[in-house]
């Protein structure tokens, strides 16, 4: 018999540690080779970790919410064969929503903690045999009660937090632990709560790991370190808007077009006149990198928190190119599929609560980014034009800026130029 050791890989450029989002091993189980261990989370994203050996469990690096540091252990399985070994698994290419950011990183848009190793624990008795699901039984409302399909480390961690997986609801054919977390966080009032049920919820306490550390450890940090201000401007959409209809009923078989793509647009024209927006601010070197491609942030909701999912090179894209980023960027975000590379690297975000936009927002820098700019609902209400009062629909569209890169000016510049393409549509087009 050999003791293996298997040390937390480097799992991305300037990581440094990650955090246990939940395991799905315990001490004392038989583990296969390339089978899933556990779930680390690393910025905006989870990181299935997968065995490289195989062999039993006889320690673990500590518990859910814990960090552990690139090259440290993370696991030590005993093996059969001679000698031991330590040595980082390699990667799977398989990253799924948690977070802020914001995912998120559940972080934002737009990370710490102390390790401590988990006690020893009686090893669980082997799964039985997962049933093969009933397409037919849909939901948990049936008379025919669906089978609650999910791996022993998350009923293990449900058990701990007293939830009862009936209740959970899966984004797929079985409950993981993002599931969990949306539960946790989003439960008691997005549609989780059994049918009948009026009485109030009694107290609980919900331990912030994850996605949701990520994104409070984040918007933290921006708001400590970033001297924010807000500029708001009021845009006259009504041209734009008919010319948007009328795109859409020639569209084909292309993506439907909302605001987003036509704002994107705008803004990538407008920012090569206002580099100092495009930019990434490495406070601790005192260093401003403007960047000469529009590496565009989608703040995107997810049933896991905010993520930040990036449009790349957006200034080469059209209206319906950037509208089929938009959908795949968002859906892939919103199941799971996210790639570390697709949650990364973007120079300036563009965040959006669609219908439920509100008159202006405020929003919180995606930092090391230097600016996040938020389109608001678009409203029809009566204005001035010359002497006539006619019906027009407008829409605020707010900035935040770094103080320390950005001057008010130039936020109001920016946003005045953005205006004037947004009022005359045809200009988005030229060129």
């Amino acid at each position: 018999m050999a003791l293996f050791t298997f040390k937390l890989p480097d799992i991305g450029e300037g990581i440094a540690q990650a955090e246990i989002v939940g395991w799905h091993v315990q001490v004392g189980d038989r583990v296969e080779e390339d089978q899933p261990i556990a779930d680390m989370m690393t910025d905006k994203a989870t990181v299935e970790m997968e065995s490289p050996v195989a062999g039993t469990v006889v320690r673990l690096a500590g518990e859910p919410g814990d960090q552990v540091s690139i090259g440290s252990m993370l696991v030590e399985i005993e093996t059969e064969g001679e000698g031991g070994a330590a040595a980082p698994a390699p990667l799977v290419d398989t990253v799924e929503a948690s977070i802020d950011t914001p995912l998120p990183s559940r972080e934002g848009p737009g990370v710490g903690g102390e390790q401590s190793e988990l006690p020893a624990v009686e090893p669980e008795a082997p799964a039985s045999p997962v049933p093969t699901p009933n397409p037919s039984l849909e939901g948990r409302g049936t008379d025919v009660a669906a089978p609650i399909l999910a791996s022993p480390a998350v009923r293990a961690r449900a058990r701990e937090l007293g939830v009862d997986l009936a209740l959970v609801k899966p984004n797929g054919d079985h409950i993981r632990h993002a599931d969990l977390d949306a539960y946790l966080l989003y439960g008691s009032g997005q549609g989780y709560r059994p049918a009948g049920r009026t009485a109030p919820r009694a107290d609980e306490q919900v331990k912030v790991i994850g996605m949701r550390r990520r994104i409070a450890e984040n918007m933290a940090a921006s708001k400590r370190h970033i001297p924010h201000f807000t500029y708001v401007e009021e845009i006259d959409v009504t041209a734009l808007e008919e010319a948007r209809a009328q795109l859409n009923a020639h569209r084909g078989d292309r993506p439907k077009l909302t605001m987003l793509p036509l704002l994107i647009v705008a803004i990538c024209r407008t920012l090569p006149d206002f580099p100092m927006l495009n930019a990434r601010y490495d406070d601790e070197a005192g260093v401003v990198t403007r960047h000469g491609a529009v590496h565009l942030g989608m703040a995107t909701q997810t049933d896991a928190g905010l993520m930040v999912p990036v449009i790349r090179d957006a200034q080469d894209k059209n209206v319906w190119q950037l509208a089929a980023e938009i959908r795949r960027l968002a859906d892939a975000a919103r199941s799971g599929k996210a790639t570390s590379a697709e949650l990364s690297g973007s120079t300036l975000t563009l965040t959006s609560l669609g219908a439920l936009g509100g008159i202006a927002t405020t929003p919180v820098i995606n930092r090391p980014e230097v600016a996040i700019i938020g389109p608001n609902r678009v409203i029809e209400r009566p204005m001035f034009r010359g002497k006539e009062i006619v019906a027009a629909k407008l829409m605020n569209l707010s900035i935040s800026c770094d103080h320390r890169v950005v001057d008010g000016w130039d936020a109001a510049s920016f946003v005045q130029a953005v205006r004037k393409l947004l009022e005359t549509p045809v200009l988005l087009f030229e060129g």
